[in-house]
């Protein structure tokens, strides 16, 4: 593929540009979900037959669709599992695209007692060790951290000099209570997100218990992190109210111009 020339409204020498062809990397994507017993928390709604239904429940449900979207987008994506307690530890280490070993993982995937603190050291190990291999493929690392804990802040220890890899983080977590400090938590995870990635790490956040709110968030992770603005550019997902209000404004007069809400 050639490179492709632009011409500004300036002197031709002064505007032109080339833009470089690049490929975009094939994703080795490691799940990091968090098992403290946080993670049972009830969402606000209900399994089949009225069965309660977890935060657990949901981010495996979450994982799947996120899955078989980016397997659609591209089937050479590969993926592992591992479980947070005080420490992280694998549940699938091995990286793959077989959905069926996909599902074996997730159900794998078990909440624990409470676990006290969490270290994300030896997750940043880990996910550094396996970045050094995806790198001799010529692929790229990145860590979707989903975490639950309302009111301890992850912890780690690891050079900010070492980013080999990116993180992203999804944070469902309980209302402010004088129990809970979930705006410190958050914080502390946005502090981790940008000590460790490489490129733009996003993260999200939800005390609200809805199922759908979680998947929004899976959704906007598809995006590859080679392609991404920051996060504060962010325009996705876009109001579903201001572009009914536009469609409304639009049928009470047949002639009207259309207008593209932003």
């Amino acid at each position: 593929m050639e490179g492709v020339e632009g011409q500004g409204s300036g002197p031709p020498a002064a505007n032109r540009y080339t833009l470089q062809p690049t490929r975009l990397a094939s994703e080795d994507i490691l799940f990091c979900v968090d098992v403290d017993n946080e993670s049972l928390v009830e969402m606000k709604v209900a399994a089949a037959g009225g069965r309660p239904y977890t935060r657990l429940d949901s981010i495996k449900q979450a994982i799947l669709l996120f899955v078989n979207a980016k397997l659609t987008i591209n089937p050479d994506h590969r993926f592992a599992f591992a479980a947070l307690g005080k420490s992280a530890s694998w549940v699938r280490k091995e990286f793959t695209s077989d959905i069926d070993s996909v599902v074996s993982a997730c159900r794998g995937i078990a909440a624990d007692s409470p676990c006290g603190h969490a270290d994300l050291t030896q997750l940043f190990r880990v996910a550094a060790h396996e970045a050094k291999k995806t790198r001799a493929q010529n692929r790229i690392l990145r860590v979707v951290l989903l975490y639950c804990r309302s009111s301890i802040p992850p912890q780690h220890q690891w050079p900010a000099t070492q980013k080999l890899f990116t993180l992203d983080v999804v944070y469902l977590h309980d209302k402010p209570g004088p129990d809970n400090c979930p705006q410190k938590v958050y914080d502390a995870l946005v502090e981790a997100l940008e000590h460790v990635s490489e490129y733009e790490g996003y993260i999200f956040e939800s005390g609200q218990g809805l199922t759908r709110v979680l998947f929004r968030h899976m959704c906007t992770l598809l995006s590859h992190p080679q392609q991404r603005c920051v996060q504060d550019d962010l325009d996705i997902p876009k109001s579903l109210t201001k572009k009914s209000a536009t469609s409304d404004l639009a049928l009470t007069d047949e002639n009207a111009a259309v207008v593209s809400s932003q």
